[in-house]
């Protein structure tokens, strides 16, 4: 059966994309290599916030756009997986960011005492903390019941996709690298440790850009994810031991409450990174309609939403 739109990737962008395009009137299939269960993004820790992702004037509009998406999804956390949870940002000022944070509501800065030890400043805001493995079975659901399908398949080219539809969005994450080709497109290997709720409800983030190591304390129906790594071209998908000692470290200085909290489990994502997020419409051979985007860094759940939007603008729904 041809479909209007075929989509690659079955993480939150690819998901997002083609929820949006079904929802529109759009026949949709999504071709993943992977189950969404098995995605990146079902490892990620679920913040909404701009990080590690460029052009940045765009990301802010994207960021904004998925914000109200989200804000109306928060309506039913049980089931879209999406709730808003209070939190500090610690080591950043107002400053630091960049114009979307004017359009967030209730940014304002730290108080020394909401911050941990070791740090002078930092912001607190109310944001969406999104429970991923829930979020993407939402997806899932909504897709089907708007009559698309998810269809478990490796492809070698785009064009094998182009000849099974009209058009073609790729949103094939890590997988650009080697499909469009794309070498630019790499890794941002990032490894966390779920561990057991002593009772926490607010997130806690400390995480440079350009930082090897990070902290993130993000409270999550199952545990408490606790962060984490961003090394840059690292295609290392096992847990280092050593690397999950430093990361419980870390948090535990910031956030003393967690000690003796039982480790639920340790997971490593490999974030798919570029210098700058690729969303454009392009043609493939034989006259296809390819929309590609890809590249969000670490910054996929954030800007998923408004990514879509901006895809199915491109289509023409």
């Amino acid at each position: 059966m041809v479909r209007d739109v075929i989509v690659i990737g079955s993480g939150v962008t690819g998901l997002t994309c083609a929820v949006t395009l079904a929802e529109r009137g759009f026949r949709v299939a999504v071709w993943g290599r992977e189950p969404a269960a098995a995605t990146t993004s079902a490892v990620a820790g679920g913040l909404w916030w701009p990080y590690r992702i460029e052009p940045a004037d765009a990301a802010g509009r994207w960021s904004l756009a998925a914000l109200t998406e989200l804000t109306a999804l928060a309506a039913d956390p049980q089931e879209s997986g999406v709730r808003f949870a209070d939190g500090t940002h610690a080591g950043l000022t107002r400053a630091g960011l960049g114009a979307w944070a004017d359009d967030l509501p209730g940014l304002e800065a730290a108080t020394a005492a909401q911050l941990p030890a070791g740090f002078t400043a930092g912001l607190r805001a109310r944001v969406p903390l999104i429970d991923m493995p829930a979020h993407l079975r939402h997806l899932e659901r909504r897709l089907t019941a708007a009559g698309g399908t998810v269809e478990i398949r490796a492809l070698t080219s785009l064009a094998e996709a182009g000849r099974a539809a009209g058009a073609v969005v790729n949103c094939a994450g890590l997988g650009a690298r080697d499909l469009v080709p794309d070498p630019t497109v790499h890794p941002v290997q990032g490894q966390v440790v779920v561990v057991a709720n002593p009772g926490l409800t607010e997130w806690l983030v400390a995480a440079d850009d350009a930082a090897d190591e990070t902290l993130y304390v993000l409270p999550q129906p199952y545990g408490v994810v606790l962060g984490g790594t961003a090394r840059a071209h690292s295609w290392e998908l096992r847990p280092e031991p050593a690397t999950a000692e430093a990361i419980l470290a870390r948090c535990l200085r910031a956030r003393p409450e967690l000690a003796g909290a039982p480790v639920l489990a340790h997971r490593v994502g490999l974030r798919p990174a570029r210098p700058r997020v690729r969303l454009e419409l392009a043609e493939l051979p034989g006259g296809t309609r390819c929309v590609h985007n890809y590249g969000h860094g670490g910054a996929g759940v954030t800007v998923a939403w408004g990514c879509a939007r901006e895809v199915a603008a491109l289509l023409g729904a």
